[in-house]
């Protein structure tokens, strides 16, 4: 309740500093690129990725050096690797869902997925929130018969250099209660793992963020791939 007064009260602010954030921020194209391929050498494992602009590899210029390149880099020497990804910038939740009806059913070993930043910018609230990602998380389980789902968890917002306050510290509010009702969902669940967007560790390694100050780099593309192909490793290692 306090964060949906806390809204209310900083709307006119917000509504400025969007505006000018809209104006002045540039706006970064989609990492260029293959979205599915066949590399690797070893056991067979396929990989889906799902999400927004940060899952398209927005922020670097190929998707050798975005998220999909960073985990396939990890992984090709140890397994035959057959993958896709399906993301787009500014997609919501809902719009992750919708896109999700059209794509072609066929079952893959590890789902990965970043979503959750364009659902903070349209101030959705956790309630909800969590509702819309257990619809789509029990779609996924259904269509893909995944054996692992990474869920990478929304970044905490009021660390992006771009944002000013009060917008930082706000979108950095809802990013945590997101993430603190999407862990407590995940947990008992062994098919899933939660990966915490860990920007202030980002930082203290002197990662750069984007251009944009908002999207990753290809050092935090590189680092977050590395993460998600450990997750993958020791589950079909063990």
């Amino acid at each position: 309740m306090w964060l949906k007064l806390s809204t209310l009260v900083l709307l006119p602010v917000l509504f400025v500093q969007g505006t000018k954030l809209r104006k002045n921020t540039p706006r970064l194209l989609e990492a260029s690129g293959e979205r599915e391929g066949l590399i690797g050498n070893g056991r067979p494992l396929s990989l889906l990725i799902l999400g927004d602009s940060a899952a398209a590899g927005v922020g670097v210029e190929t998707q050798q050096d975005a998220l999909s390149g960073a985990i396939i880099s990890e992984l090709q020497d140890q397994y035959l690797i057959s993958w896709k990804l399906h993301a787009k910038t500014g997609d919501t939740t809902k719009q992750v869902f919708q896109a999700l009806q059209h794509l072609e059913q066929q079952n893959y070993d590890v789902v990965i997925t970043s979503i959750g930043v364009n659902d903070v910018i349209k101030l959705t609230s956790a309630k909800s929130w969590i509702k819309q990602q257990k619809q789509l998380f029990e779609y996924i389980q259904a269509r893909f018969q995944p054996k692992l789902i990474i869920v990478s968890g929304v970044p905490p917002m009021q660390h992006f250099p771009t944002l000013p306050n009060p917008l930082a510290w706000l979108f950095g509010q809802y990013a945590k209660q997101m993430n603190e009702q999407l862990q407590q969902w995940l947990e008992p669940q062994s098919q899933f793992e939660f990966l915490q967007y860990d920007i202030e560790t980002f930082q203290a390694m002197n990662l750069p963020m984007a251009s944009d100050g908002f999207h990753p780099s290809k050092e935090v593309y590189a680092v977050w791939g590395r993460q998600v192909a450990v997750i993958a490793r020791q589950s079909f290692n063990s």
